[in-house]
């Protein structure tokens, strides 16, 4: 899975059948790269039509525009 949207279309589904200790096994994991933070400046009038698309999708502002700045770079 690459995507935030792949893992929470995954974890939308019946996973007890999945949850037994069989499917579970000892593993290690290297950390993930450190996020940067990004500031940005835009018109106001494009801040809240992103706002509105973002409740309209049920997620955080932040969340939607890295989103959109996902799909962009993967469908560009």
């Amino acid at each position: 899975m690459k995507t935030d949207q792949e893992i929470e279309q995954f974890l939308e589904q019946d996973l007890s059948d999945y949850l037994t200790k069989d499917n579970f096994s000892l593993t290690t994991f290297e950390f993930a790269p450190e996020n940067k933070s990004v500031t940005i400046s835009m018109p106001s009038e494009l801040m809240e039509a992103t706002k509105k698309a973002a409740q309209t999708k049920g997620v955080s502002c932040q969340r939607y525009i890295r989103e959109a700045i996902e799909q962009a770079l993967v469908n560009p």
